[in-house]
């Protein structure tokens, strides 16, 4: 068998990584990597605290706690569009990241001091939601400044190769510190985390940001980009399987948490195991992504259905370790989905408009969940567990079949890819 070139190895190495030529996409990549380690391990601690020491395995509860931290991004989605195209987005991301981690450091004080109340999570939950609801739109469409047009599918991909290998570290650490020395210490670790974005985005060469065209202050702002969705077939396609998606099938800490607490009776540290390994395929997903072709929506019916099937097998998984072994397709297929749809929404929408569609598409695939995390719960509760992962293979299946029927009908052809 022969082995490959070296100079092919090389372009291959190019083609996945030359986003990162960009010196500020370098010190964003490395400051977001330590940052969303942080986060995953808040995740993994925020939902371990609420099954295990403030509620009786309660999936409601933590479905609660979902619907409210997602709750902002409905809520406030007439706002945080038009902030995205109208102000500073360097500045902006720099307040939102410095709110999350104050709220990081309160929540952690709280839990250490042994004065942790639910009421208290639900209340963090919906402020770092608020926080977060503002930060995500503009942390997409701040990609296009740091790498322009031509490099953005690359540089989505990169983004979120750097989320999910922060997920396979976050959630792994989050269980050893817990089962080590606390819940809390991983919340107030994440607070200290958010300190390497805020110093990499201080570093920025600000010349070499790609300003885009900014949106013009109108009253009607939020209904101007919700009327451009609506003429566009092909987006409302991608919001429907987006909706469809989000509201049930990215219900994943509660389908973990409730199946390594209830189903297999897991500790601390084999809980944050599972989310590490769905971490490996969705960083998998990532990287093909990143040396990937465009994608269209056909690659989002194909990862849309691989999802589907593999919220199936998690459901019908006799064991832990086959469990874990469905969790990364799963994890590789709603990556190539949502980064899919990242990438065509951005590319396919006008400059001045990114941030409305994109606040759009986080409020639509994550405020969705405030409807359904609470409906998973109970399922998860009423039913168990692994009925609750059946409704999110539903979900996926129904949203495969909206890419199928939209590529049937001469509505986008750039996109039939």
């Amino acid at each position: 068998m022969n082995n490959p070139e070296p100079g092919a190895l090389r372009s291959t190495f190019r083609s996945t990584f030359h986003s990162l030529a960009s010196f500020n996409f370098r010190l964003w990549t490395a400051g977001a990597l330590v940052s969303n380690i942080g986060t995953w391990m808040q995740r993994v601690a925020q939902d371990w605290l609420v099954l295990t020491q403030l509620t009786h395995h309660d999936a409601s509860a933590l479905g609660i706690v979902m619907g409210l931290q997602f709750a902002p991004q409905l809520l406030l989605l007439p706002w945080t569009g038009l902030a995205a195209d109208r102000l500073n987005q360097r500045r902006l991301l720099m307040f939102t990241q410095a709110a999350m981690g104050v709220l990081a450091f309160t929540l952690g004080a709280l839990t250490v001091a042994g004065v942790i109340r639910l009421w208290h999570v639900y209340v963090f939950a919906f402020l770092s939601g608020s926080a977060a609801a503002l930060d995500a739109p503009v942390r997409q469409t701040f990609v296009a400044e740091m790498v322009g047009d031509v490099d953005l599918p690359n540089a989505v991909a990169l983004n979120s190769t750097s989320f999910n290998a922060a997920q396979m570290i976050g959630p792994a650490a989050a269980g050893l510190l817990i089962a080590k020395v606390g819940i809390g210490w991983a919340f107030l670790l994440n607070g200290l985390s958010v300190a390497a974005v805020l110093i990499s985005m201080s570093f920025f060469r600000l010349s070499e940001l790609r300003g885009s065209a900014r949106a013009h202050r109108t009253a009607s702002g939020f209904i101007e980009g919700l009327c451009y969705v609506w003429r566009r077939p092909d987006l409302r396609a991608i919001l429907i399987m987006l909706f469809l998606i989000g509201t049930f099938g990215l219900n994943f800490p509660i389908f973990i948490s409730t199946m390594a607490v209830n189903v297999f009776h897991s500790d601390a540290r084999a809980f944050g195991l599972l989310s590490s390994i769905m971490a490996v395929g969705s960083l998998a997903g990532a990287l093909f992504a990143a040396g990937g072709k465009k994608p269209g929506l056909a690659s989002l019916s194909i990862g849309a259905g691989v999802f589907g099937i593999g919220c199936t097998l998690a459901a019908l998984a006799p064991g832990y370790w086959w469990f874990a072994a469905a969790l990364a397709p799963s994890g590789a297929a709603v990556l190539t989905l949502t980064n899919g749809t990242n990438s065509i929404m951005q590319l396919s929408t006008e400059p001045s408009m990114r941030g409305r569609v994109m606040a759009l598409r986080v409020g639509v695939a994550l405020g969705g969940m405030t409807i359904g995390a609470p409906v998973v719960g109970w399922v998860a509760n009423r039913f168990g567990p692994r009925w609750a992962l059946g409704i999110g293979a539903w979900a996926a299946f129904a949203a495969a079949l909206v890419a199928v029927y939209a590529l049937a009908r001469p509505i986008a052809p750039l996109l039939v890819q």
